[in-house]
């Protein structure tokens, strides 16, 4: 019986599915774990839902739900928004969680010195009112459709005034995990809190384990050293773990619009003609196809296909490459020599190298230069705006709006477009919005904001014994908080 028992037990751990634990892979590492901070996908990742949380939350399919607010009335201008506070709710380290908490995160977050990425989502905001410790009050300057869905964000999460400006090394949220340990290149770990305000987790421990290398992610999960990669690196590798009854290969949509973004401060491609010529110069089913191994849905404008406004403008400025070498002679253009810098996801560095093929075909030369999160931020993505072209997928939810600041990478300006989309802000209808995000996407369209390449698809692989992993990410999140082992 002892013996029985002894084997059961050592089974169970070699197989690592009587276990209280999750391993769950990912391809790049957060710069640190703050949402309200930084632009990094990865700090999301794994902070959404499991660490942090905001007054409201973004479930797997889109739709808005009650997080720290269990409730909300809306006044009938549509201007101010009172929300009713959970009870009981305290913070990682024991503070207790009221409206002030509110007031300082969303003030901060709206403040001129803000660091937070996602600024622009808080500018409706006129002012926050903490009138009791489980009332908050907001106001805005106009009607926003988008408010209620702009708070599930993660950088609208609550945060405690005392422990705020630690959150990037020793991020203290009021989710059901706390973090205990990071190992700097390697895992994050988080451990389920025994105090939470809401259902506890199904999984004790959850290790989010860093492996860029997308062999290495394959030996991982072969080995079983990983339960589930949510996104890999290497799409050719799903045949492989869909034909083995091991794992469970679940291919998902994204928010992410991958684009071949042109540097519009460059006095080059204020030549509408030259965008123009690069758009027809680009096979985008190649790109998909030879950098996504055909996991992908080819795009025409900034917006994702699910979505119930999208437009399909594939059709703007088709693969022609004729085409572009007559628009880059009528320009006046000819040896042309560019420079692209791509971050590390494997769709920018294969999909860099197909492109740039394609443009040697009519008469462009792109150097390709490989660079890490942090360069490719300080290089292309902030002040310095020191290239030519990159490609990057958006994979912010809903983020079109993205094109009418004035500051940003691309270097896009354009009156017409900002007219409409302060328009979308001023209404509630939705009819309206959705004929109104059309002519926000005609627009970037016709004038080759960028070339948009395709949707991003979320291509997983997961332990078949493993359940309740999101299948789809309409914001950048690995919510384990409902993950089990059958």
């Amino acid at each position: 019986m002892a013996l029985g028992a002894a084997f059961l037990i050592a089974a169970g751990m070699q197989t690592g599915h009587a276990k209280d634990t999750l391993t769950l892979g990912m391809g790049l590492e957060p710069p640190h774990l703050d949402p309200t901070a930084g632009a990094a996908a990865a700090i999301d990742e794994v902070v959404y839902a499991n660490l942090f949380e905001g007054l409201t939350r973004i479930d797997q399919n889109g739709a808005v739900q009650p997080g720290l607010a269990e409730s909300w009335t809306i006044s009938d201008d549509r201007l101010t928004y009172t929300f009713a506070l959970r009870s009981g709710v305290t913070f990682h380290d024991g503070a207790a969680f009221d409206s002030g908490d509110v007031k300082f995160s969303l003030e901060r977050a709206m403040a001129e010195g803000s660091t937070n990425a996602q600024k622009g989502l808080f500018e409706p905001i006129a002012s926050v009112a903490a009138p009791d410790p489980a009332t908050v009050t907001i106001v805005l300057k106009r009607p926003d459709g988008n408010f209620l869905w702009n708070l599930g964000w993660g950088d609208a999460v609550i945060v405690d005034p005392a422990s705020a400006d630690g959150n990037k090394t020793n991020p203290v949220g009021t989710g059901p995990y706390r973090m205990t340990r990071w190992i700097k290149g390697d895992s994050v770990v988080l451990t389920r809190r025994d105090d939470y305000w809401g259902a506890a987790p199904a999984i004790g421990t959850v290790t989010f384990k860093f492996i860029p290398d997308a062999s290495a992610q394959v030996a991982a999960l072969l080995a079983e050293d990983v339960d589930a990669f949510p996104n890999m690196g290497a799409p050719e590798t799903l045949a492989q773990f869909d034909a083995d009854p091991r794992y469970t290969v679940a291919v998902g949509t994204t928010e992410g619009e991958t684009l071949l973004v042109l540097n519009q401060r460059r006095d080059l491609f204020k030549n509408a003609m030259v965008r123009q010529a690069i758009a027809h110069a680009v096979d985008k089913q190649a790109v998909i196809d030879g950098a996504m191994f055909g996991n992908g849905t080819p795009i025409g404008s900034h917006f994702a296909p699910h979505h119930n406004a999208y437009l399909d403008l594939t059709g703007t400025h088709p693969y022609d490459p004729m085409k572009a070498k007559a628009l880059l002679a009528e320009a006046g253009q000819s040896d042309l020599k560019l420079v692209m810098k791509l971050p590390p996801p494997a769709y920018a560095r294969r999909g860099g190298e197909i492109i740039a093929a394609q443009l040697r075909a009519v008469g462009i030369e792109v150097e390709l230069i490989n660079v890490e999160w942090a360069q490719w931020l300080s290089d292309v993505f902030r002040g310095a705006h020191d290239f030519d072209l990159t490609i990057v997928s958006h994979t912010e939810p809903l983020d079109i709006g993205i094109y009418s600041r004035p500051d940003y990478y691309f270097g896009y300006s354009s009156s017409a477009f900002d007219a409409v989309m302060d328009r979308i802000k001023g209404s509630t209808d939705v009819a309206e919005r959705n004929a109104l995000y059309g002519e926000a996407q005609t627009i970037l369209a016709k004038d080759v904001a960028n070339v948009f390449l395709f949707q991003l698809a979320r291509t997983g692989v997961r332990n078949a014994k493993l359940e309740g992993l999101w299948l789809n990410a309409p914001v950048q999140a690995n919510d384990v908080t409902g993950a089990s082992w059958k």
